[in-house]
Order: C-alpha cells, then structure tokens, then sequence
C-alpha cells in the first residue's frame, strides 16, 4: 500500500474516533464532500501536521462545501 493510502486510512481512523462514527458513516461524509480527493491531493502538507489539525481541516473543508 502507497503512503498516501495509508495515511487516508490514518485520517479516517483519527476523524471517526474524534467524531464518534462509524467507518460507515465516514465513508457516506467523506464521499460525499470528496474529502478522500482532498486529502489525497493535499498529503505533502497534512502528513506533517497532527490529529486534531487534520480533524479540524477536514471539518473545516466540510462546512465550506455544505449548501
């Protein structure tokens, strides 16, 4: 598995933790507001930083992307 796989799968693990999800659930919301492109595209910078500045990007990103 790639670097960036598993470091998808860090971010996963970390966000559905901090948030109290299932993995299914942070499937459905990462899916659905493409945060798995996002992270992707966006490893170089996140990989430095730790959990709860991912978790707060992802949220972040989310709410800037609800209608």
């Amino acid at each position: 598995m790639s670097k960036e796989g598993k470091f998808l799968i860090y971010c996963t693990e970390q966000y559905k933790n901090a948030k109290c999800l299932t993995g299914k659930q942070v499937s459905r919301l990462f899916s659905q507001y493409q945060v798995w492109d996002y992270i992707y595209s966006c490893f170089e910078a996140l990989h430095t930083t730790g959990a709860n500045y991912i978790i707060e990007d992802i949220d972040l990103y989310i709410e800037a992307r609800q209608p």
